[in-house]
């Protein structure tokens, strides 16, 4: 046999004892004396396998890393990173496998990956969702088996005319069967990101792939028990029928006893404390206990994982023992696996090129099949054709269980060399290409209600103000329910609130089901929009819900409705402007990136949140607003309210919401506006319009009519003692500093403009040393913790639809809606899910 991998070498000889190789260990071989002695580390065993878990780590980091722009999985860049450390790219370097993956190695490398692919399907079991597949039922059923049904029979079919074609010198029976499976199955997986990844989770295509695909996973694991028997049988049957029955006695088992046992182990753990380590022990020892039993009962050692891991409920107990084992299992020993099988991969193993696309052929006719029926099936329940056919291509995405399969078969002489090759290397091409046809076929969602308003901006202070509150832990809740509260919500002056929970596409697909439930127009319906899960995220979930829910029920005109989003950090804010689109908000609140201490001082989330905070100002369609919170849940009898106004849209905006904020009994609200001296004296002076043209332009003096205008409403509307008002006469930004230093009593909160695009010499040299110029120099200034200021900050943001700057949008231009209407509204709009 000729072949340039050693791993293909040592599958070769395990069925032919005649070839079997000599493989010589020396017993004081694991670890060296060190360089200093004149020995090579990678001849001893320890420092080889460590020096090979460093290569491959970094080889599938930076695939990982190159692929990123395509916005594929992690999958991909896994089995792509294998492939070059195998004899096709890395392996054609003379000597590379000598030194870096002897045949003495990979006996250690083989054991140590098929560990890991034994924790790591445990995880998958855990994660199985039965309330997925109970939403969709029949329908989720006819199309798992309407689009594994066909290309399986597509490949069995053919099967039998390839494997006399390659003449490989393997089980016939077997080599049909395997190729039909491998057809045939999809990664629930790999879906579940695609499908996050394209913002399809929460609409009726994403809900129904996924019931589909989660279905479609259980199958291909049980068939996979009776494949291995019948690979094993060698022509006795009886055999074969002992291994599946075994199978089918440790999954009874397992329902009838291990599951019981778990669930009394999730009464016994407190609702938020830790697992205790005895009983993580316990169980993760019995992952490998069933492992081994399977393997003895001749299924496979993941089978018994993956019957462990369904017996373990999907909560606290579950992400417990995922979170213990997940990290490592994925990051370090997943790869390893995935190099075991590049090693097998070798593209110069393809001697017959005829049979070669005959293969690719059949592989792409299976995947044509699911588009089909997908199709077919759409058109049986009345389903648009482009919804089946996204069915179909999704029910095409490949993942682990493909690459276990085809290793499977490779390792038991099912597959040949050059069989496992094209269809390892058909797996990546046909899953890389399921995201952009994806694109190609579903259709965009269409804007169904034109909504004028995009701004805070009043003349009519009687509308409903809608607003998008996002939220990405629960301690940033309270700040944001007392914003609710101080921006004065009454019947007569209605508040709509958007609660968006914004949660981070990781590779866990027990995220990404929190947002596959059923839409529900209120949150306080009973069918709750984030699933039924009760791991750390969906606890998260659960208790930002209910603080928002629990408002909702005792706040008089408050209208609120809990959405949920997943997404990677990069791409967040395009959930953030695509909900307030569709939802036709006029404010958009973000909590700021850093978080208030005990201590009084300011501590950094996640670094990824200022991006996306930053994307949403630079791109939002309506107005925007920045919380630096400093305790404003704290509970107060009275609140005190500053606006400090310098002009402009933005702080035009801030007077909107103070307007609003006004009204409010338990509210006292101070208007400070800042004039500028020069402007100040000419006013005075006699020479009136010449002196201001010189301070500013038409532009600035028109924009100073405005703020003319409207601070004069406001005082006329609130003045008499309910809101204050004061002028102070400043220079420079000194002057300015001082003046708000100088600002008498304890203030709550302060509301401020960002002052975007408008230079003015009141805040001229503030920017300089700016940390966070997304505020604006006075939010910036304000939320310095060197200012001293205990008091919170909203910093505001007019939107892009907002009012010319020349002239007031009159009440009969704007658009409500009613509650009954805009409900009508939200449920007929795709996207973010509610």
């Amino acid at each position: 046999m000729e072949t340039n991998s050693p791993i293909q070498y040592l599958t070769f000889a395990r069925s032919n004892a005649s070839h079997a190789p000599l493989v010589c260990y020396a017993r004081t071989m694991a670890s060296s004396f060190g360089v200093w002695k004149g020995e090579n580390p990678l001849v001893f065993s320890i420092p080889l396998f460590l020096f090979q878990v460093i290569l491959v780590v970094i080889t599938t980091r930076i695939t990982a890393f190159l692929l990123r722009p395509l916005r594929q999985h992690r999958y991909i860049s896994d089995v792509i990173g294998g492939f070059v450390l195998g004899p096709s790219i890395m392996g054609r370097i003379p000597d590379f496998n000598i030194m870096i993956f002897p045949l003495r190695s990979l006996i250690i490398l083989d054991t140590m990956s098929h560990l890991g692919l034994v924790y790591f399907i445990f995880t998958v079991g855990v994660e199985v969702e039965k309330n997925v597949i109970k939403r969709k039922g029949a329908k989720a059923l006819a199309f798992a088996a309407g689009c594994m049904v066909p290309s399986f029979t597509i490949g069995s079919l053919s099967g039998i005319f390839i494997h006399r074609r390659l003449q490989e010198a393997t089980n016939e029976a077997a080599f049909i069967t395997f190729l039909g499976f491998t057809l045939s199955i999809n990664s629930f997986s790999v879906l579940a990101r695609v499908l996050a990844e394209q913002k399809l989770v929460g609409s009726e295509i994403g809900r129904l792939a996924l019931s589909s695909a989660m279905l479609s996973d259980i199958c291909a694991w049980i068939l996979l028990a009776f494949s291995i028997g019948l690979a094993q049988s060698d022509g006795d049957l009886l055999s074969s029928l002992w291994t599946v029955l075994s199978g089918i006695t440790l999954l009874l088992f397992s329902y009838a006893v291990l599951k019981p046992g778990v669930l009394w182990v999730q009464r016994r753990t407190p609702e938020g404390e830790d697992l205790d380590e005895i009983y993580a022990c316990v169980l993760l020892v019995g992952v490998m206990v069933w492992a081994f039993v399977a393997d003895a009962l001749g299924t496979h050692a993941i089978f018994g994982a993956f019957v462990f891991g369904l017996s373990v409920p999907n909560g606290p107990l579950g992400e417990a023992l995922i979170e213990k084992v997940e990290d490592f299992v994925a990051g370090i020993l997943m790869p390893l696996f995935f190099v075991i099988s590049g090693l097998r991969t070798d593209v110069y193993s393809i001697k017959d090129p005829g049979s070669a696309v005959l293969l690719i052929i059949v592989v792409l006719a299976g995947a044509a099949s699911k588009v089909a029926s997908g199709a077919f099936l759409a058109a049986t329940y009345r389903m648009p054709l482009h919804e089946g056919m996204s069915l179909g291509i999704l029910m095409n995405t490949k993942g682990l269980v493909d690459v276990i399969i085809l290793n499977i078969g490779r390792s038991k002489m099912i597959l040949g060399n050059q069989s496992f090759t094209i269809l390892v290397v058909m797996s990546v091409v046909v899953t890389t290409l399921v995201s952009p046809l994806l694109k190609a076929v579903v259709r965009p969602s269409k804007r169904l209600v034109f909504y004028k308003r995009r701004t805070i901006w009043w003349p009519n202070p009687d509308s409903e103000l809608r607003l998008l509150t996002c939220v990405h832990v629960p301690r940033q809740v309270p700040g944001l329910i007392a914003l609710l509260d101080i921006a004065h919500p009454t019947k007569r002056s209605p508040i709509f609130v958007y609660a968006l929970h914004l949660i981070e596409l990781t590779g866990r697909t027990s995220a990404i089901l929190l947002n596959a439930a059923p839409a529900d127009a209120s949150p306080s319906g009973n069918q709750q929009a984030h699933g039924h899960g009760h791991g750390r995220i969906q606890a998260q979930s659960d208790h930002i819900f209910h603080a928002f829910e629990s408002y909702d029920q005792y706040a008089g005109g408050v209208s609120i409705q809990f959405l949920t989003a997943i997404s990677p950090y990069a791409t967040m804010h395009e959930d953030v402007i695509s909900a307030a689109e569709d939802r036709h908000a006029a404010l958009i609140l973000l909590p700021f990136h850093k978080h208030h201490t005990v201590d009084g001082g300011m501590r950094p989330n996640h670094p990824a949140c200022r991006a996306i905070n930053q994307s949403v100002l630079s791109a939002a369609p309506c107005s925007v607003g920045i919380l630096i919170d400093r305790g404003l849940g704290s509970h107060r009898a009275t609140r005190r309210i500053t606006l400090l106004f310098f002009g402009g849209p933005d702080d035009r905006e801030a007077l909107a919401l103070a307007s609003r904020m006004a009204g409010h009994p338990a509210i006292n609200v101070t208007v400070l506006r800042f004039v500028h001296a020069a402007r100040a004296h000419s006013q005075s002076g006699s020479p009136k319009k010449e002196r201001v043209v010189t301070v500013a332009g038409e532009d600035e003096e028109r924009d100073w009519r405005i703020d003319e205008e409207c601070v004069g409403e406001f005082r006329e509307r609130w003045g008499g003692g309910i809101a204050e008002y004061e002028e102070r006469v400043v220079s420079n930004a000194e002057e300015t500093v001082a003046v708000i230093r100088g600002v008498d009593g304890i203030q709550d909160m302060y509301v401020v403009g960002r002052g975007h695009g408008k230079e003015s010499p009141l805040t001229a040299g503030l920017t300089d040393w700016s940390e966070c110029p997304e505020l604006g120099p006075i939010g910036d200034l304000l939320a310095s913790p060197d200012f001293g200021t205990t008091a919170s900050v909203l910093v505001l943001q007019q939107g892009k639809g907002g009012a010319p700057a020349d002239a007031m949008m009159e009440p009969k231009e704007r658009v409500y809606m009613n509650k009954a209407d805009h409900h009508r509204a939200s449920k007929q709009i795709p996207g973010t899910r509610v």
